[in-house]
């Protein structure tokens, strides 16, 4: 497996990561057995060392099943989770309904309860899962430089934030890596976020580079979906946007078949493509996805490619918001 380092922070990890969120939650039932053979997998035959969680996914089931995994390999990976967001104990299981904590007094919690969870000493990356503007983001990071100093965590991470929030807290501690949504049909960071990561030395951490599966043309509409899979609420697998992005996956699957790979691939390529300092972690929960996935690392894409996946994912091309209303209110704060 290609290494890749996050930005200026020495921080190396494989260059492609696991997003292990989809095997508690949004995207279907649970299956732990399939899920701890994935991650098994992932480490032992494929050479991924970047494994993705937080402590919100399935309510700490994610950490505490990243935790059963970890034992005996611990030196091998690199452990990354997050805090900030909540959910209150009344909201529908289905709903959007969220409490963002970004304040230092609910990450000292939020850091012990994920370290029990986990089974670790030490995290390797720890990121502010979303921003609340009520605590300022110097207070935030101000707080996570103390959980280094003491030992708690090695790298600061942010998730979903805007350029200048990024230089706020850059000037406070340096940060590893911001990690946003980022794939063809989800670009606005390209304007904003990354090139600041670039000037700062900031690495990026790009989840969903798949679009949620549906650039992989295994989605085509939500009547097939579990009855909570989050892409149920997603406004780009909705009607009319629903209809005008599938003319996207056709696209995709007919550049993959030209170059030589899945759909998958291609889209992981691209993001590859993208610069050194990025890294995707397309998430899954199966051993089959796992592998295609991992087969994007070979694909090499030439100029003329890119170019064609340039025009066919300009600004406009896709249709709909990649949150719904209440998530896209809590992105690039």
């Amino acid at each position: 497996m290609e290494q890749r380092t996050l930005g200026t922070s020495g921080l190396t990890v494989s260059a492609i990561g696991l997003g292990c969120m989809g095997m508690s939650e949004f995207y279907g039932t649970r299956d732990d057995a399939e899920s701890l053979a994935t991650l098994e997998a992932a480490v032992e035959e494929h050479g991924i060392t970047l494994l993705d969680t937080a402590d919100m996914y399935g309510s700490g089931h994610n950490e505490e099943l990243l935790g059963r995994f970890l034992k005996g390999r611990r030196d091998r990976v690199t452990v990354a989770t997050k805090f900030a967001i909540r959910r209150p104990d009344d909201a529908p299981v289905d709903s959007y309904v969220r409490i963002i904590d970004s304040s230092p007094a609910y990450m000292r919690t939020a850091v012990e309860a994920s370290l029990k969870r986990l089974g670790v000493d030490v995290i390797d990356l720890y990121y502010c899962h979303r921003i609340n503007p009520a605590t300022p983001v110097e207070d935030t990071v101000g707080a996570m430089a103390e959980l280094v100093t003491a030992g708690k965590i090695r790298h600061i991470g942010l998730s979903e934030v805007r350029g200048e929030t990024l230089r706020r807290a850059h000037a406070v501690h340096p940060i590893t890596a911001v990690q946003s949504e980022y794939s063809l049909w989800t670009r606005d960071h390209e304007t904003d976020v990354l090139p600041v990561c670039r000037e700062l030395g900031v690495g990026f951490v790009a989840y969903s580079p798949l679009g949620r599966g549906f650039l992989t043309g295994a989605v085509t509409g939500t009547e097939d979906l579990p009855e909570r899979d989050f892409r149920r609420l997603n406004p780009r697998f909705q009607g009319e946007a629903l209809a005008a992005n599938r003319r996207l996956a056709d696209a995709v699957r007919d550049v993959a078949a030209e170059v030589g790979c899945t759909p998958a691939q291609l889209c992981i390529a691209w993001v590859l493509h993208q610069g050194r300092g990025i890294v995707p972690i397309p998430g899954t929960k199966r051993r089959k996805y796992l592998a295609d996935n991992v087969g994007a690392v070979s694909v090499v894409l030439a100029p003329d490619i890119l170019a064609r996946l340039d025009t066919l994912f300009a600004p406009g091309s896709v249709t709909g918001t990649r949150y719904p209303e209440a998530g896209m209110k809590l992105v690039n704060i």
